[in-house]
């Protein structure tokens, strides 16, 4: 498990994150989309991710800091090689302890709700499609 700040990821490890981004959802997902959205770069963006050696990154997600203060889960990828052997479950069990006391948001795959779920997310409103993809809202409060 690895977390850290856009500023101290060194090139080659900012390279795999976003290849592995590109590889799901442009490539897999055929979404043609701006996965590159500036956010990655500011100071309290934590990047965290799972390799597997030597340094194959098999899973992501960042936690990005929202204006008011609360923390919203995003770009939660697995490799397609690596699904279903629990990897979310890792991520999110830390992106939880960088969130800490505050409230979060993500937007999820219908498809992976139950993921969410088992970390406190609630389903908070309506389904919508983002790129073709269902995606409901979601909320976990503050402990």
């Amino acid at each position: 498990m690895h977390s850290a700040p856009f500023a101290s990821l060194d090139v080659f490890t900012l390279y795999a994150l976003l290849r592995l981004r590109s590889d799901v959802f442009v490539v897999e997902q055929h979404c043609a989309y701006p996965d590159l959205d500036g956010r990655d770069t500011e100071p309290s963006t934590v990047h965290v991710w799972l390799t597997d050696p030597p340094d194959t990154v098999l899973a992501y997600l960042r936690v990005l800091t929202e204006p008011d203060g609360s923390a919203r889960v995003g770009r939660v990828v697995t490799a397609p090689t690596h699904r279903g052997q629990g990897l979310a479950g890792r991520l999110l069990t830390e992106a939880v302890t960088v969130i800490g006391d505050r409230p979060a948001t993500l937007d999820a795959q219908t498809t992976a709700i139950r993921v969410y779920e088992r970390f406190g997310f609630t389903i908070s409103g309506p389904p919508f499609l983002d790129d073709g993809i269902e995606h409901v809202p979601m909320h976990r409060p503050a402990p």
